[in-house]
């Protein structure tokens, strides 16, 4: 990368910067010294199989998880750490929050809200912007995502895919920087899965600055600008969508498209058809 190196360590042009970060619950170390960055308008998928870090590698990027070690940046600014080098408060974090979004596995809508309440309620209560133009940007965005029938709609009335793309939504509303998802559509029935990936190609390709944890290896190779693979807490190997998913550089990664492409439901086969005839790997 040709970017300038900023003086706090980071990249000019960088949204994301992680460096060094590790976590361990107890005796398992969950997350062992992990480094990446995400250039403004980039999507970066993270894959692996389940129990190798990825979930808890997103909480500690908004520090809903607190990094053992390592530092995280956000557009330069150090995430969970302030300028002074003491711990952010809760007020400090939340307005850090405010620049990130969070899509997460099972919704996470509020049950008592509307369609319209639920992607409203942060930007209103949280920022503190005019309620006209929320409201406008609001119906805008459900339009965006195909929800403009549902604005009055309560959680309950809707599919499960219907309330992710609710939640992407809402994630939208508070202009983020950096949009996370941490398995979007692992919750959801086979035939809903199409319509939460549409929209999430969408704004990859519109250049969103994403991070996604998923295990659609077709939107990986697709939407992606990098793949990072995980295993045991750690990045064995990253690289562009077409080298990764064609000619993996390590036996580990090899093995996980390998296995994946013969699990049924997961529709690797055309992201990985490169591997030839030995077929590519899943791990739910």
């Amino acid at each position: 990368m040709s970017a300038a190196t900023a003086t706090d360590g980071t990249v000019d042009g960088v949204v994301l910067s992680v460096v060094g970060v590790s976590k361990r619950f107890g005796t398992l170390q969950v997350l062992n010294d992990i480094t990446f960055t995400v250039a403004r308008g980039e999507t970066v998928c993270i894959v692996g199989p389940s129990g190798s870090g990825k979930s808890t590698l997103l909480r500690c990027i908004n520090w809903l998880e607190r990094p053992d070690s390592g530092r995280i940046f956000l557009e330069h600014e150090q995430i969970g750490i302030t300028a002074g080098g003491l711990l952010m408060g809760d007020r400090e974090l939340s307005l850090m929050r405010t620049r990130i979004g969070m899509v997460f596995q099972h919704f996470a809508l509020w049950g008592h809200l509307t369609v319209l309440q639920n992607v409203i309620e942060a930007p209103l209560h949280v920022q503190g912007r005019p309620q006209a133009q929320v409201r406008e940007e609001a119906e805008l965005l459900l339009a965006r995502v195909g929800m403009s029938d549902k604005i009055d709609a309560y959680p309950a009335r809707l599919s499960g895919g219907q309330k992710q793309r609710v939640g992407i939504a809402r994630a939208l509303a508070m202009r983020p920087a950096l949009l996370l998802f941490d398995e979007p559509t692992s919750a959801l029935d086979p035939e809903l899965v199409g319509e939460v990936l549409t929209v999430m190609r969408d704004l990859a390709h519109e250049g969103m600055t994403m991070v996604v944890v998923t295990h659609e290896m077709s939107f990986a190779r697709e939407a992606a600008g990098h793949v990072i693979f995980m295993d045991r807490g750690s990045i064995v190997e990253t690289g562009r969508p077409e080298e990764f998913f064609r000619s993996p550089s390590t036996d580990r990664a090899r093995q996980f498209l390998l296995r994946y492409a013969s699990s049924p439901g997961h529709g690797a086969a055309n992201a990985t058809a490169s591997l030839g005839a030995e077929g590519p790997e899943q791990s739910s």
